[in-house]
Formats: C-alpha cells, structure tokens, sequence
C-alpha cells in the first residue's frame, strides 16, 4: 500500500490528501466503487444512491468521503455517518436543487408553463431567493452560493474544448424590428463558423442572438423570426412569449434532427437577480446564478474568441467596461481577444462609450482589439476569422 493510501486510511492530516474527485454520473459511481480504494476525497454529486446502497453498506473508514444531496436512504446515510463521511442535505423546501451537475433545459424552468408563468421552477426561485433575502436566511444563502458553484462546474464542463463568441445587448429590444433580425443573424455566422455563442440568456438581443445560433439552415430563420413577430415582447405577458417561442423552437428541432444537429451551438448565461426578464428558450443549455457578479464575470471571462455588442443601455454598458479591464491590463504585446461594438451612432453619440474606450486603450495591447462596425457581418468577420 503507498504512503497516501495509508493517509488516507489512518486520517493523517499532515500526509497529502489525494486531489478532490467528482463524481456526478452514475457510471463515475460504479467505476469509483469497483476500484474498492479509499473513497477519501471523493465527492459524489447529486446522484441516487439507492442502487449501491448494498455496495456502500460494505464500505467502511469513508473519512473524507462528501455525499451532495441525491436520495439516501436513512439507513445508508446513518452508515455512512457513522464511518465518517460528510452529508450535505438541501432544503425540500427550496425550489432549486443545488448541487445538480448540469445546466438548465429551457423545458425545465418553464415546467408548469400552461397554469401560468408564476407557478414554473424559474417563477419560483426567484420568488424564494427574494423571500429568503428579506428574512436573512443564513442557509438559504448557503444553498444559493453551491448552487451557482455547481452551475459554473457545469459550464466549464459544457465548454470545455471549444471556442466561445460573447454577443451582449439590450433585453428591450423587441421581436420583428431590424435589431432583433440582425442580432440572429449574427448568432447564426459565429456558431456556423463552429464557435459556442454565449448571451446573458434572456429576452431581446440576447434571445435573438440565442435563435441565430439555433437555427442550423439559414434557409429557417426568416420563417422563425416572422413567426415570433406576432409575439414581440415579453411584456405583459411572459406566457404568450414564452409559448409562441416553444411553438417556433419545436419545428426547428424537428428540422434539425434530420440534419443530425445535436451539439448545443448557443449558451445562456442569465440570473435571478433580474428576476423579471425571463429566460429564452433557444439556448442550448441554460448556466442560471443567483448571484449576478458572480453571473457576469463567469459569461464575460468564457468569452476567449472574443465578445460582440449590440447597443444596449446601462447592463450593456456594464458588461463593455468589466469585459475591457483584463483587457486593458494584459502584459505588453499579448494577443487578447477581440472586442466588438456595432452601432456608431449609439457607441459614439447616444451613449458615449467607444471615447471613453479608445482613450483607455492608447499605447495598450488592447488597443489592436477594439472594433466599432455597423454590420453584423463585418462584426462577425471579425471574432471567426
């Protein structure tokens, strides 16, 4: 036996501990207990236990095992107690699961959709993050931070391997008006170029730019964006957006499953802190935080091919800045990613922002990386070449 086996089985604190191993997938599990070494350091991931009950049952000295939520039995969980393992339980309560291991499935926020928005999971959670910040519940708050821990575990797992093209712009921009059309047809050229389109997934540019990316055959999107027309915002009703956006997402997945499209071409990254902007439904994995600092910096560091806005207002504006300061203090002569901005009247005139950059970015590497463009075209020319 080696010498960090027997830390582990003796609970040597001053020996190494071996590196912390997630496991999230039942076939993880299975591999992890036929190895029969210490499960010290292991961490298993929301996950039904009771098909290994028998097996874990037979397993002793679990010091430095971490069990995260999934169904235990009571006689499973008071073994594993009783050999020293850690038990993280939820709260039955709350309607979000935080420790799950994937991203959210528009189908799963907007379950129960048809009784009315306010009684889906999305609904919801935003109702129980505001209720338990009024009461200061300190175990809300716990389950909240792990939630979006898991959540940035889970993205980080989606991305992995690929190449990322951010497109940021206004929520208020609506279904049918030119802004909205370019918008996907923006998200449509970077993701058939093959790069991930990420947005901060809710409506307006973001949807649009989410609905680029979803389309697959360009011959589709003039068909979709005619059909959401009839629906142009979210406001007064969630429902009716939300539906007449299924209705449109339904016939393109018909479509695209006969071209053998399966791979997620887009990802959202919204919060619950704008609990009143819904998410859209064109994304193929949905990265929801409760924590909007934590929301924004995730989506704007994935961003590694380069980020793309779309005029906005006082978020959009937010995201230029945070997105240009690592930028801005990259070592002399680093190649850093692109940053796009489209609209010259808006970045120039109706919020000055594109002066405020170019004086920042004077005798700096980012300098080289700072675009602004009218055409979405030449936008994504830009971040795909």
């Amino acid at each position: 036996m080696s010498e960090s086996e027997l830390a582990w089985l003796s609970g040597d604190e001053t020996r190494p501990h071996p590196a912390a191993r997630e496991v999230s997938t039942p076939a993880e599990l299975r591999t992890v207990l036929a190895d029969r070494r210490p499960l010290r350091g292991v961490r298993i991931q929301d996950l039904d236990l009771h098909p290994y009950e028998e097996l874990l049952l037979t397993r002793t000295e679990l010091t430095g095992l971490v069990v995260l939520g999934g169904q235990v039995s009571d006689r499973l969980a008071a073994h594993l107690r009783a050999q020293g393992a850690l038990l993280f339980p939820t709260d039955p309560g709350a309607p979000i699961n935080p420790y799950r291991s994937t991203l959210y499935l528009a189908d799963e926020l907007y379950d129960g959709l048809d009784e009315g928005y306010p009684s889906t999971p999305d609904a919801r959670a935003y109702a129980w993050d505001q209720e338990s910040a009024q009461h200061r519940d300190v175990f809300a708050t716990l389950l909240r931070a792990v939630h979006d821990d898991a959540i940035t575990d889970a993205l980080t797992e989606q991305l992995a391997g690929r190449h990322v093209v951010g497109v940021m712009g206004g929520h208020a921009l609506q279904r049918g008006t030119d802004g909205y059309a370019a918008a996907a047809r923006l998200g449509h050229e970077v993701a058939a170029a093959g790069q991930v389109v990420l947005t901060g997934g809710g409506p307006g540019a973001m949807e649009a730019a989410n609905l680029g990316a979803y389309v697959g055959d360009d011959d589709r999107l003039a068909a979709a964006l005619a059909e959401l027309a009839t629906v142009p915002s979210f406001r007064p009703s969630i429902e009716a957006w939300a539906r007449a956006a299924m209705t449109v997402r339904a016939h393109l997945r018909e479509e695209r499953m006969r071209d053998g499209t399966t791979t997620a071409r887009s990802i959202g990254v919204p919060t619950w802190f704008y609990g009143h902007e819904p998410p859209n439904v064109f994304c193929g994995g949905i990265a929801k935080y409760f924590s909007n600092a934590l929301r924004e910096d995730t989506l704007l560091s994935r961003c590694d091919a380069g980020l793309v806005v779309l005029p906005g207002a006082a978020g959009t504006v937010q995201e230029i800045f945070q997105a240009l300061t690592p930028l801005y203090y990259a070592e002399p002569g680093a190649v850093v990613p692109p940053l796009v901005l489209v609209g010259t009247q808006h970045w120039q005139h109706t919020l000055p922002v594109w002066p405020a950059l170019r004086a920042l970015a004077e005798d700096r590497s980012v300098g080289d990386a700072l675009h602004l463009v009218d055409d979405v075209a030449e936008a994504a020319e830009i971040v795909t070449g």
